[in-house]
């Protein structure tokens, strides 16, 4: 079998060194609020858009309701920093109710010996059901400790991440922390994957009735590699959080479908292809907002014609298409060996 020249791996590192050192010393120059507050948005939604990337890409679980956990983080955080007043503190213990969430439903899908088309029912379902809760809490009876739930409004007034001194961070300290918690998520899915154990996780991918064989208890590790992700989306709900304010919209069946589209898109088993398409589909939805062309060109339906796009026409996503176009590049530039001279031919045939 012909072996590529370039990897997604390497190909998706390269293309996430140089968006990070884009993002951190180029955009934050420039001094454009917007654009600023924009890049936070679209790297807590490639941090929710990685979570997927890996259980379904590396670890073979489609989860329908990954913005189940998403949207447990941000609430868990604003409830929190509201109650107890530390936002660090806060931030930690929201990402490990996420973590633990996604634990305790994950235990009741792997243990129950549940197919792949009910696990994603169920996580859709959980998704649906916290959105419409959220939803019918808008009374002033609806309140966890100090923090009103706020029902379809959500919670403005959020409370800000602090610095070491305790001052609310500005918008561009934000903006670096959400490009670092992107970069620091993407290594460690990457040195995730490349461990034992997240070599025994993809196998499961592969064939899981051939690990259990081997002797893997196979719901021990998808629940480690789906509790991993719920902590990843928990702390991109944390993140977003920070960017906007926590609102039921975060566990909406929209934000849902948008997170599949972005993983289908961007490439199914990569990393940093899913975040690649979460970049470029959200900039391309802001820009059709732009124009004003009504439903003909609704953002929603101009997603569903993409997504149908790249099933019939690019199954494989971006990131293969790159590795792909990268792949003829390079084999252009291989000279050909050269030819062998007719005595060279028939000593060789003689020696055969």
């Amino acid at each position: 079998m012909k072996t590529p020249l370039v990897t997604s791996d390497r190909l998706g590192a390269v293309a996430m060194i140089l968006a990070a050192a884009w993002a951190l010393f180029i955009v934050p120059s420039g001094g454009d609020m917007t654009l600023i507050l924009s890049g936070s948005i679209y790297c807590a939604f490639g941090i929710l858009a990685l979570s997927l990337a890996l259980i379904w890409g590396f670890g073979g679980i489609l989860s329908f309701g990954q913005t189940a956990f998403f949207g447990i983080g941000g609430y868990a955080y604003a409830v929190l920093a509201l109650n107890i007043g530390n936002t660090t503190t806060a931030a930690l213990l929201a990402i490990l109710v996420a973590a633990a969430m996604a634990a305790a439903i994950g235990y009741f899908m792997f243990w129950g010996r549940l197919g792949d088309v009910y696990l994603g029912v169920i996580t859709l379902v959980l998704s649906l059901i916290l959105y419409r809760f959220i939803n019918q809490t808008s009374g002033s009876e609806w309140k966890i400790g100090k923090a009103p739930l706020g029902g379809f409004n959500g919670i403005p007034s959020t409370p800000i991440l602090n610095d070491l001194d305790g001052n609310p961070l500005w918008p561009e300290d934000i903006y670096v922390l959400c490009v670092v918690a992107l970069i620091l998520s993407y290594i460690l899915c990457r040195l995730l994957l490349a461990t034992y154990f997240g070599r025994v996780v993809v196998a499961l991918r592969e064939n899981e009735l051939r690990a259990e064989l081997l002797g893997y208890d196979t719901r021990l590790y998808k629940l480690g590699v789906f509790s991993i992700a719920g902590g990843l989306a928990g702390l991109a709900g944390v993140l977003f959080a920070n960017c906007v304010f926590v609102s039921p919209n975060m566990f909406s069946l929209t934000t849902s479908s948008q997170l599949l589209v972005w993983v289908i898109v961007g490439g199914l088993g990569t990393l940093a292809g899913p975040v690649m398409a979460c970049f470029l589909l959200l900039a391309f939805s802001a820009w059709l907002g732009t124009l004003n062309a009504g439903v003909w060109l609704d953002p929603n339906l101009v997603m569903g014609l993409v997504l149908t796009l790249f099933v019939l026409v690019l199954p494989k996503g971006i990131l293969p298409l790159m590795r792909s176009g990268c792949d003829r590049a390079l084999a252009g530039f291989r000279r050909p060996a050269p030819a062998a001279e007719p005595g060279e031919a028939m000593i060789g045939e003689e020696a055969r």
